[in-house]
């Protein structure tokens, strides 16, 4: 068999991840790397599809020299620059897509891309780091209910990749739910911090996938004739299922800009209350201060000093003082 799980020490050197040859009736078989470059189809309707590792070193000779691909697509199908887009050259159809990235310890919005490049007769696809969509076609394959044509394999890899979105939507979606129904009077720096990150979490997905919107309605419009009329209606099914994804990034990113600015409004009030009931207690001490600090002079000839009462009738004045401030104060419904 020729697909794996492939360890680190191959991992980068062997170009092929795996082979098929798709026999137009939803099945596939195995095809072995020494025989990929002299294959010719064996009956009408195959398709020979490779998946490659596209930082391996014999990628790019490999495609243009016994793959047949041109050298500047060959370019765009190694390149880092992995921005989905999509474009037709000749009778071939050349796209970048990207999809959630699930491998362990990575973060789903640090999404993966994956290269693709057919002919009709042949697909190769090309990504980096593992992902899990063209196996799921590979699954498919093997239980005899893949796709059938170059059109139908596109179709299906894209919807795999859309499809998978869904995941990271929920879990937004879940993150966000939690943080309403939770008391914003915890912690508010970690409820913040917790906010910003679907926020970014948020823009992140929404910078990958509105181009890659914008490269699956390249793909409807201007794929070859290989790429059928119901090939052509399962990637418009994708394409509205993206752009829900995105309505719902948009949702998303306002229901935490929302919660973040109640958060925010909340600590706000909670700070004026403090500073205006410091600023009460400062008013109401204030004159009480003056009186006693004017009375505590050590000067002769104070009133009240002689008469022996002179410490009653500084507590009366500021009783009295005190009295006549808190009566203001309810008056003017400062407190």
């Amino acid at each position: 068999m020729i697909e794996q799980n492939v360890t680190d020490e191959t991992e980068g050197k062997d170009p092929l991840i795996f082979g098929r040859i798709l026999d137009g009736k939803g099945g596939a078989r195995p095809i072995r790397r020494e025989d990929v470059d002299a294959w010719e189809p064996e009956a009408p309707g195959e398709l020979l599809w490779l998946h490659l590792r596209r930082h391996a070193p014999e990628v790019k000779p490999w495609l243009v020299d016994y793959l047949g691909v041109p050298q500047a697509t060959s370019e765009l199908l190694v390149s880092d620059s992995t921005r989905p887009r999509a474009l037709r050259e000749g009778d071939a159809l050349v796209a970048t897509l990207r999809g959630i990235n699930f491998n362990p310890s990575a973060q789903p919005e640090d999404m993966i891309s994956l290269q693709l490049w057919c002919d009709g007769k042949r697909l190769i696809t090309l990504r980096k780091l593992p992902m899990q969509t063209p196996r799921d076609v590979i699954a498919l394959l093997d239980q005899g209910v893949g796709p059938v044509d170059a059109g139908n394999a596109i179709a299906q890899i894209v919807e795999q990749l859309v499809v998978r979105m869904n995941q990271s939507m929920v879990d937004m979606n879940d993150k966000i739910d939690e943080l309403e129904e939770a008391d914003l009077e915890g912690d508010a720096e970690e409820l913040l911090h917790r906010i910003s990150s679907i926020r970014r979490n948020c823009l992140s997905l929404q910078r990958h996938m509105a181009p890659q919107h914008e490269a699956l309605l390249q793909i409807n419009r201007d794929a070859p004739e290989w790429f059928e009329d119901h090939d052509r209606r399962e990637v418009l099914e994708s394409i509205a299922r993206l752009r829900r994804y995105l309505d719902d990034i948009d949702i998303s990113k306002e229901s935490a800009l929302v919660l973040q600015d109640e958060l925010r409004a909340r600590s706000l009030a909670s700070s004026e209350h403090a500073t205006y009931m410091l600023t009460i207690v400062a008013g109401i001490f204030l004159p009480l201060g003056f009186i006693t600090g004017l009375m505590g002079i050590n000067v002769g000839g104070m009133p009240g000093v002689d008469a022996g009462n002179g410490f009653w009738i500084v507590t009366g004045l500021c009783a009295a003082i005190l009295s006549l401030q808190l009566f203001l104060f309810w008056k003017w419904k400062w407190l």
